[in-house]
């Protein structure tokens, strides 16, 4: 049990509700469905998991995926210390066997032969085999498998096997519209809704440029940054330069007219 509680999510994280994504969620976990959640990056997918987590009263166990992560990283190793040798459970293996929620955070980064442990976990065997250690782990009746996925990043280095997708239920995400969009940079931002709406508004000029010169617009959780810095008494256009543009691109030009929208509108 104790393992269980250091998992557990006990306050509960603010996330805005665009939809129906909640109904569909709680229904894949009765079925015990594993979930693609799949979006643009910094829209909240990884906040609804956490929320998700709080709504069901389950432990969290989350991993950011790389591209040097390899199959042990998930699944476990042996270790060597003074009383010999010993193994110690992956984060994987560790949800599977406690009925935690294990959440895959841009799974696309990890390398496909990496991916292919997951595979026993996603079907009716719920079984995943630790060959090392000579065990096949039956999955615990709670325990759920979710992936994060980019789609704007995909190419043919990057991107799923069909054989792993069609393995996963999926919710689909985006930027929120525009007034719930505000809303939730004035809760997380601690501004007056007008300075989100405006600072929402810079967002969308940069999301337009997406495919012209940008590779991906300006998320919520930068919107958010710029808002908390515009809270501490940073001037509303030197905060969103800092926290909406300059992570955003390199290239000059690209700049100079995210930088005249900000003025134009924050000025």
């Amino acid at each position: 049990m104790s393992d269980k509680l250091q998992y557990l999510i006990e306050q509960e994280p603010f996330y805005y509700v665009t939809g129906n994504e909640v109904a569909l969620y709680k229904s894949a976990y009765n079925c015990r469905l594993p979930i693609m959640v799949k979006g643009p990056t910094g829209c909240g997918k990884s906040r609804f998991i956490e929320y998700m987590a709080w709504k069901l009263q389950k432990p969290l166990i989350s991993v950011a995926c790389n591209e040097d992560m390899t199959a042990a990283d998930l699944i476990g190793r042996f270790l060597l210390d003074e009383k010999g040798t010993r193994w110690q459970d992956g984060p994987l293996t560790v949800a599977a066997r406690i009925g935690a929620i294990c959440y895959l955070d841009e799974v696309v980064e990890a390398r496909q032969d990496t991916t292919v442990v997951i595979h026993p976990l996603t079907d009716h065997r719920r079984v995943l085999p630790l060959d090392k250690k000579g065990e096949l782990l039956e999955a615990h009746p709670d325990f759920q498998l979710v992936i994060s996925y980019n789609p704007g990043y995909q190419s043919l280095m990057k991107d799923l096997k069909q054989s792993t997708k069609q393995r996963f239920t999926a919710l689909d995400f985006d930027y929120p519209e525009k007034d719930n969009e505000a809303r939730i940079v004035s809760k997380e931002g601690g501004v007056d809704i007008e300075v989100a709406g405006k600072l929402v508004d810079i967002a969308h000029r940069a999301r337009n440029l997406k495919g012209h010169g940008l590779d991906e617009g300006i998320s919520t959780r930068l919107l958010v940054y710029a808002a908390q810095l515009i809270e501490d008494g940073v001037a509303p256009v030197a905060a969103s330069k800092m926290a909406m543009v300059r992570p955003l691109t390199d290239d000059p030009d690209i700049r100079a007219t995210l930088d005249a929208a900000v003025e134009l509108i924050l000025g």
